[in-house]
């Protein structure tokens, strides 16, 4: 994986020297563009995770489709009917998902609570720098989600005390874990891109990067290995054919919104709010592979 980080940097510094030469809404519009393909179909084959998972179960496709869609139904109403504390927790959520996918691989003797936390700070340390470096198209957005502001001053907060506990938390992991040590340089590294491309880019184009580079082709070479084995052109062929019946479905959906709420910050509240109703039940998905990868047999 240290190979596809080295890629990531390249081509992450390469999409910002092309900021130079794009407007903003073009930037937008590649970052959705890159968001609609691989950022959903890093999520299109839960289903199949899913019966991977549970193979020794005899998981039935209707019944497992059924229970999915709930889940994500139910998102969706929680966003709906409760959008600030749905707000709340996709935030938690997501900011747990993203470390985890991150640091899965590369934190080794460490107990399963501590793993946890460092990894939920990590990802809340990287939502906190996008908030803060895009804090007024931020603002914006959050405003037509729940309809009121949240205080700038939170933001601050939020950066400052992600900032502390991921330090204290990950102090914690490197007097325990010997290879985290090893790793603290090149990671800090990586953080310094990350605030580069939040910083420099704009919101939607700089989200993509991170959300596509960093974190969706990562998830989806891990779910090939998981599905297939090991991960080669044959496997990843099929991972993408398996999944395209529901990308379709997902992008239509999006089409859809985007007809009916042709508004760019509207668009913009329910692109992130159709994007949590369906990370509840992939986060879940992908916690359960990683503990199964983990686990003896």
């Amino acid at each position: 994986m240290s190979k596809y980080y080295n890629f990531a940097i390249v081509a992450s510094f390469m999409a910002l020297w092309g900021d130079s030469f794009m407007s903003q809404s073009i930037q937008s519009s590649l970052g959705f563009a890159m968001i609609f393909t691989f950022g959903i179909l890093h999520g299109a084959n839960d289903l199949m995770l899913i019966q991977k998972i549970d193979q020794r179960k005899t998981s039935k496709y209707p019944k497992v489709l059924f229970y999915y869609l709930v889940l994500v139904s139910a998102g969706v109403s929680v966003f709906y009917i409760f959008p600030k504390l749905a707000l709340s927790f996709f935030v938690i959520v997501s900011g747990y998902h993203f470390g985890e996918q991150h640091w899965v691989r590369k934190i080794g003797l460490t107990p399963d609570w501590l793993k946890f936390l460092f990894q939920l700070f990590y990802g809340l340390h990287v939502l906190f720098l996008i908030f803060i470096f895009n804090l007024q198209e931020v603002q914006h957005i959050i405003a037509a989600i729940i309809s009121g502001q949240v205080p700038t001053v939170l933001f601050i907060y939020g950066l400052i005390i992600t900032s502390g506990l991921m330090l204290i938390s990950g102090i914690v992991v490197a007097s325990i874990d010997r290879n985290f040590r090893f790793l603290v340089i090149r990671e800090l590294f990586y953080l310094l891109v990350f605030s580069i491309i939040f910083k420099t880019a704009s919101l939607i184009w700089g989200f993509a990067l991170y959300f596509i580079l960093w974190h969706s082709i990562p998830s989806m070479l891990d779910q090939i290995a998981f599905l297939y084995g090991k991960f080669d052109y044959r496997h990843a062929k099929l991972y993408v054919t398996k999944s395209f019946p529901y990308w379709i479905i997902s992008i239509l959906g999006i089409v859809t919104v985007y007809g009916l709420f042709k508004d760019q910050v509207i668009f913009d509240a329910l692109f992130f709010a159709f994007l949590a109703s369906i990370t509840f039940p992939h986060v879940f998905v992908i916690l359960k592979m990683f503990g199964k990868k983990n686990s003896p047999g």
